[in-house]
């Protein structure tokens, strides 16, 4: 039996606050080949989560702490919806279909959330990036994040 303690949570939100992409992760699952990925996830209100999407799976992410906004786009960027989900909301959880580009805002005191997802892990076909949305680590993602801070559904990025 595994036990995750509360702990856990504050030592990763520790992490994130060292880790330049502003998250930390915990594997709960025991490597790449299982069939059931799960880990929890602890981000910082500045994390990026560059729009993606999963070919092949869907995801589930329950929201431990905090909260956060999640939005779907079409192929060419514009955002079809945007979810609310944790603390002050009422959604506790979200599952996102395989083939739909999303990404996931941290709220402004950040969130820490429990994901799973169908293994086993392959980084060469997890996920697909968007063209439309900048690369981690990009100049232009500070002014990318503001940007999706206030998207509305029917809201494209700028070229």
């Amino acid at each position: 039996m595994k036990l995750l303690p509360r702990a856990l949570l504050d030592e990763l939100a520790a992490q994130a606050a060292a880790n330049p992409r502003a998250r930390a992760h915990y594997n709960i699952h025991a490597g790449p080949a299982d069939l059931v990925q799960r880990f929890v996830v602890v981000a910082r209100a500045e994390s990026y989560f560059r729009p993606h999407r999963h070919a092949s799976r869907s995801e589930l992410a329950l929201l431990l702490r905090g909260r956060a906004e999640v939005l779907t786009f079409d192929d060419h960027g514009q955002v079809t919806a945007r979810y609310g989900v944790g603390e002050g909301t009422d959604g506790m959880a979200y599952e996102t279909p395989q083939n739909v580009w999303h990404t996931v805002l941290p709220g402004p005191a950040g969130c820490a959330f429990l994901e799973v997802k169908q293994g086993p892990y392959d980084p060469a076909t997890a996920a697909e990036f968007a063209a439309w949305a900048p690369a981690e680590g990009s100049a232009t993602v500070p002014q990318f994040l503001a940007w999706l801070r206030r998207a509305q559904p029917g809201d494209a990025p700028s070229a």
